[in-house]
């Protein structure tokens, strides 16, 4: 079993006026990585998506990806392709419920932004994850 103590919010960096649903999200990592790198997706309706077993290794944050879980919201741009928090209501809300269960299931785990790690040069996920979910 994998020790989790780590678990790091996305985005997908995509235009919050394009529809980037969890298929187009599967087909990119599986071009990319040969396998889907994060474990959960969460499109604009709210819907969650596990999209990698919580036990293999993700493909999400360089250098942190055998000890922690990879989470990503649809979106995380403007219209015109600046990074902004674009979650809606429902993604918000699907990621409050999906973060604290995570947490119950890892109580060690610090719920932090990729940008907060060190040495990730990017606004993902465009919110400052580590302040807003500080429990």
């Amino acid at each position: 079993m994998r020790h989790i103590d780590l678990i790091v919010v996305h985005c997908s960096a995509t235009r919050c006026n394009q529809h980037f649903p969890v298929t187009a999200l599967i087909r990119c990592h599986q071009d990319r990585f040969g396998f889907t790198g994060y474990h959960y997706y969460i499109t604009r309706n709210g819907q969650v998506y596990q999209t990698r077993h919580e036990q293999l290794v993700g493909a999400h944050a360089r250098g942190y990806n055998q000890h922690s879980l990879g989470v990503c919201y649809e979106g995380g741009l403007d219209r015109y392709g600046r990074p902004a928090d674009t979650r809606t209501a429902r993604q918000k809300r699907a990621l409050l419920r999906l973060l604290k269960q995570l947490k119950a299931e890892h109580p060690q785990a610090t719920i932090v932004g990729h940008r907060d790690l060190p040495g990730v040069n990017k606004a993902c996920p465009c919110f400052d994850a580590r302040k807003e979910y500080r429990f």
